[in-house]
């Protein structure tokens, strides 16, 4: 029922609102109109990359500019079988401005072995970055990672020196990382031998096709891997001014490694809190393995809760699990339910 508001009730929110300006707390402002981040301009890029030390992508629709930190440095083995560094090893950062366009966030995750940990914690605090997470996102790995998300504000060129000064010690930096082999794309990096030309990618791996058929997305070939990447587009979502997007972090994802007839699975799944126990059940139902519950932001509006999962069996199988995942989000609302006992 519509209900009027009369001139006195009117004034009274308007003094509400004015001494919350006062006093301190949260004004009430206008929601951020999606997709309006003002985009880094080409002197910007350059300086993230100059001071990165590596060439990165740009993704323009988001403004986004991401520089891949995989560890090719690590030979991984998961349930005892060798998986390569593409399968979910490859850290990250990302830098965009903010909705204003007065500043920028950076937002990175990092690949870490344990004993990594707290060198690189003390790196970052020593140069300006916060530390938003840190998580496991495997069961069953050898030898045991741990993933930290680093986040920050500034200007895109000082977010650059910071990270690379955060991260120049450490094996994450690119200057510390061997080669990737060339000419070849395809070669398993930290998992094979140079060399092998003939090393089968993940489109010779897997029937693209059907999967695609089952996930209702593409996909994208890295090396032996097929992965999927899915924003979360029925949400605005924000933090530190800055909306967050598929780029800088708030997706899900599926990388497959194997072959169709035996393959690995492992992912993620951002969610709203209301979601996370439909997708852990949809998750069990196919007999995927939980293997992590938590946040990789601070300060997020709404907050997101985020899931790792894995397991072993055909493709197509492990994909209809991860669709059965994706087809619980955005219709659960936004506030939780608590079952009753």
């Amino acid at each position: 029922m519509k209900k009027n508001i009369n001139r006195r009730q009117a004034l009274r929110a308007g003094a509400l609102i004015g001494a919350a300006s006062i006093i301190g707390l949260p004004e009430l402002k206008a929601a951020p109109v999606k997709g309006k981040t003002p985009p880094l301009s080409a002197a910007e890029i350059s300086a993230i990359e100059s001071g990165l030390g590596k060439k990165g992508t740009y993704k323009e629709a988001e403004a986004t500019h991401t520089t891949p930190l995989p560890r090719n440095d690590l030979k991984i083995k998961v349930k005892g079988e060798p998986v390569p560094i593409p399968f979910g090893f490859g850290g990250w950062v990302s830098i965009k401005k903010t909705v204003d366009g007065k500043t920028a966030m950076l937002m990175s995750d990092t690949v870490l072995l344990q004993e990594e940990v707290n060198p690189l914690i003390s790196a970052a605090q020593a140069n300006g970055l916060e530390i938003g997470a840190i998580h496991n996102h495997f069961f069953y790995e050898e030898p045991r990672i741990f993933y930290m998300h680093l986040h920050g504000m500034g200007t895109p060129a000082e977010l650059a020196k910071k990270f690379a000064a955060t991260i120049s010690q450490s094996k994450l930096s690119p200057a510390n990382q061997p080669p990737t082999p060339a000419p070849n794309p395809s070669a398993q990096s930290g998992n094979t031998s140079p060399g092998t030309a003939a090393a089968p990618t993940g489109k010779e791996n897997f029937d693209i096709p059907a999967l695609d058929a089952i996930v209702k997305h593409s996909g994208v070939v890295n090396g032996p891997t097929y992965k999927y990447t899915i924003g979360r587009d029925d949400l605005t979502v924000m933090a530190m001014g800055t909306e967050m997007t598929a780029s800088i972090g708030l997706n899900s994802w599926a990388s497959f490694a194997g072959n169709k007839e035996k393959a690995h699975i492992a992912g993620d799944i951002a969610m709203l809190e209301a979601e996370v126990n439909q997708v852990i059940a949809a998750l069990r139902r196919n007999n995927l393995e939980v293997v992590a519950l938590h946040h990789h932001m601070l300060g997020d509006d709404p907050h997101m809760i985020f899931l790792h999962y894995y397991g072993q069996g055909t493709a197509t199988t492990l994909a209809q699990g991860f669709r059965a995942a994706l087809n619980e989000l955005g219709k659960h609302g936004k506030g939780i339910n608590h079952m009753k006992h």
